[in-house]
């Protein structure tokens, strides 16, 4: 009789602590699963400008490059930022400048879904091929990346907008960057200009050959009668009388695009030496 009564009292203890075991491993299958939600949902900016290598490149109007962006952030807190990528002077380029620095053979094989597995990023864009329309950059360099054998240097950090995250055509809107290089075009050379309602200029720093493949250098002058021009603004293009300076206020610089995917600079005001 007091065996039984004695294994009686002890029975609640047993299921208290199949409880307490059961509760424990929720918990701590909880915690795994947060873990690995947040390890792919937040990838930390790398410090790919920590070393910085002052780059000039000249003869670049009209050569061809590509931007690799890897995206870090948080998808929790839905705030990102991308590293800019830019593969001018490698891959078989003039190291000064000029020549091919994205040739096709490389590119066109690229698996992006790799690229964001082997860099750590929480996703990837391919900006690229383009071709500059500036005649000489000076920037200062960061960590140098492989991307399945193109090669690119960090030039800088890209704050990604809500509407480019969700997909939106971002044409003809204004993007703010931030950017820590010299650029221009020099006397003689031929600049290409969107005019907003507003009354701002913005001078293209390179042709998209995304969209259009077909794109091509000697054909932007005529690119005014191609492009969808929302209401009140302007394409023109002028042989420049004075070297045109692009630069930025106090580090921050503002972006635009066309329909087609050209990229331009904000000019006037901070944002150059004068307003083409």
């Amino acid at each position: 009789m007091t065996t039984e009564q004695s294994s009686t009292k002890e029975e609640p203890k047993v299921k208290s602590n199949t409880k307490a075991i059961v509760a424990v491993g929720i918990v701590a299958l909880l915690v795994i699963a947060a873990f690995v939600v947040y390890s792919k949902a937040v990838k930390p900016q790398p410090p790919d400008n920590a070393q910085l290598t002052e780059l000039k490149w000249d003869n670049l109007m009209g050569s061809r490059y590509t931007e690799i962006l890897l995206v870090f952030g948080n998808g929790l807190t839905k705030h990102f930022i991308a590293g800019v990528y830019n593969t001018t002077g490698l891959n078989g380029a003039n190291p000064g400048g000029g020549g091919d620095s994205s040739p096709a053979a490389i590119l066109d094989k690229i698996d992006m879904k790799q690229v964001q597995e082997d860099n750590g990023s929480l996703s990837t864009v391919k900006n690229g091929a383009r071709l500059w329309t500036v005649d000489h950059i000076g920037a200062k360099a960061g960590k140098e990346r492989d991307f399945q054998g193109l090669k690119a240097h960090w030039v800088m950090w890209f704050p990604i907008p809500d509407a480019l995250r969700e997909h939106k055509d971002l044409s003809y809107a204004t993007m703010d960057a931030r950017r820590d290089t010299s650029m221009g075009i020099r006397k003689g050379s031929r600049a290409y200009i969107l005019d907003d309602p507003q009354g701002n200029s913005w001078v293209m720093k390179s042709a998209s050959l995304i969209k259009d493949p077909n794109q091509k250098f000697e054909g932007l002058k005529d690119l005014g009668s191609r492009l969808k021009l929302p209401p009140g603004w302007k394409f023109r293009t002028v042989i420049l009388e004075n070297d045109l300076v692009f630069m930025t206020d106090n580090g921050a610089t503002h972006i635009t695009q066309d329909d087609i995917g050209n990229t331009y600079d904000r000019v006037g005001g901070p944002y150059s030496n004068f307003k083409p």
